[in-house]
């Protein structure tokens, strides 16, 4: 069993799960596009999906690897020249998902941030625009903030237990 397996992961570069799972993506897609196949805006939806998908692939990809290297240049630097224990707890997700969960967010309330499309949700929703902004700054707030407890909260387990080990 092991050695197809290993066959499978030499073919195919992966675990069979992760195919299964793929295929069922695959599907998932192809049935939300058979609810929009006959409407005439099905070319316009398909030019925008292969632009978000260049768009990410070739500038929004580069952007937020390029915002990480400061993160991954630090470990570097403390492996390097720090001391020569390993952290306690690895700080640089409890940065990253933060980061990553503020972006996304003002990626997609960025139309509503800059004060486009007041008079839709005035239409749609019965609320002005104005408060968006301050809502997306409270909520990366309490992202960073969470991230930052629960980094307080390993450190402590994490000490506590070197302590016990020790």
């Amino acid at each position: 069993m092991r050695a197809v397996l290993r066959f499978w992961r030499y073919l195919y570069g992966a675990n069979p799960l992760h195919l299964l799972a793929m295929v069922g993506c695959f599907a998932l897609v192809g049935y939300a596009v058979s609810f929009v196949y006959e409407d005439p805006s099905i070319v316009a939806l398909a030019i925008w999906f292969v632009g978000a998908v260049l768009a990410h692939d070739l500038v929004l990809y580069p952007l937020y690897a390029l915002a990480d290297q400061p993160l991954t240049i630090s470990r570097w630097a403390r492996r390097r020249y720090g001391p020569r224990r390993p952290p306690l707890v690895p700080a640089i997700n409890h940065v990253r998902a933060p980061v990553l969960g503020s972006a996304v967010l003002g990626l997609i309330y960025f139309p509503t941030i800059a004060g486009r499309g007041e008079d839709a949700l005035r239409f749609t929703a019965g609320i002005s625009t104005a408060p968006i902004y301050g809502n997306w700054l409270l909520i990366t707030g309490v992202l960073f903030l969470g991230s930052a407890v629960i980094y307080a909260i390993r450190l402590g387990i994490a000490a506590r237990a070197r302590n016990v080990g020790s």
